[in-house]
This record gives C-alpha cells, sequence and structure tokens, in this order.
C-alpha cells in the first residue's frame, strides 16, 4: 500500500478512539525523567567536580546517577537504578558538553578529569550558599560522593 491509498482507506473508515475517563493517573514516585533535567544535571556535576576528588569523565554519568540514587529520598531502595540509566548517561554528556562549551568546567586532556574554571567554582559555590531546595538537594549530592569516594578507596585497601 502507498501513502496515497493509505490516506483514501483512512477518510473512507471512521476511527474512534475510547477512553475511559474514570482513570486517573497517579504517579506515586518520581520516574527517571522527573530529574533528568540538564540544568539539574549541570549543577550536580558542578558540585561533583568542586571536591576534592575530580571525577574521571567516562564514570561522570554513573557517578551522577549513583548520588542522585542515594542523595533523593524517593529513590532510596528502588528499583530505578539510576547508575544505569542509559537516558541518564546521554544527559550527563550534555550537561557535559554545555558547561564545557560555557566555560564552566575544564576536562583535563592529560587524565580525562573534571576540573571546575573560575567561574565554575563561582556558580557552584552560589547555588551552595542558598538557603533553598537546590543548595540542601546539592550539599547532599556531594555529600554522597564523598561517600562513594570513600568506599572506593576502603575497598582498593582491602583488596591489597
Amino acid at each position: 500500500m502507498n501513502l496515497d491509498t493509505f490516506f483514501e482507506e483512512i477518510k473512507k473508515t471512521p476511527i474512534n478512539v475510547t477512553v475511559n475517563s474514570e482513570v486517573s493517573p497517579t504517579r506515586s514516585s518520581l520516574d527517571n525523567e522527573a530529574l533528568f533535567q540538564l540544568p539539574f544535571i549541570c549543577m550536580a556535576i558542578l558540585v561533583i567536580a568542586k571536591g576534592s576528588r575530580k571525577p574521571i569523565v567516562s564514570q561522570l554519568g554513573q557517578l551522577v546517577g549513583e548520588c542522585l540514587e542515594r542523595s533523593m529520598p524517593t529513590f532510596k531502595g528502588s528499583s530505578q537504578h539510576l547508575g544505569w540509566s542509559a537516558n541518564l548517561r546521554v544527559r550527563t554528556v550534555k550537561a557535559l558538553s554545555f558547561l564545557e562549551l560555557t566555560n564552566l568546567i575544564i576536562v583535563s586532556n592529560r587524565n580525562s578529569r573534571v576540573q571546575l574554571s573560575e567561574i565554575g567554582k563561582k556558580v557552584a559555590q552560589k547555588a551552595l550558599d542558598g538557603q533553598d531546595d537546590l543548595a540542601a538537594s546539592l550539599l547532599s549530592i556531594a555529600r554522597e560522593y564523598r561517600n562513594i569516594c570513600v568506599a572506593r578507596q576502603l575497598e582498593m585497601e582491602l583488596i591489597e
């Protein structure tokens, strides 16, 4: 069937879609899309890179996911597994590209680590100094990143 025949057939055949208006969609928890907004991911990257341990670019998507999963009460113990979300990783790459284009971060060619530029440090500090929900969430993300780094360091010491 070609396109013209298809449209002729559609005009001849009436199409009805029934919708059950009694059912209202409810959302008991946040889904992956709720947190995947680029500005928030950008701020999470800035806060993670602000710490003393600079993240490696190839691990950043998983780190952002793990930090969000650990710091957001809705995701604690859920089956979302944000650290393994391909969608979050794609959006993290987009956020990383934006931050690099705006000169808020610098990606070292030598060791592939993310560092904040001077303006990036000011932006991150300004967000952390606030007295709002964003500042509290970002401080929680920074704390979880430190916890992840410490846990990995302890695991390495146990292996040796």
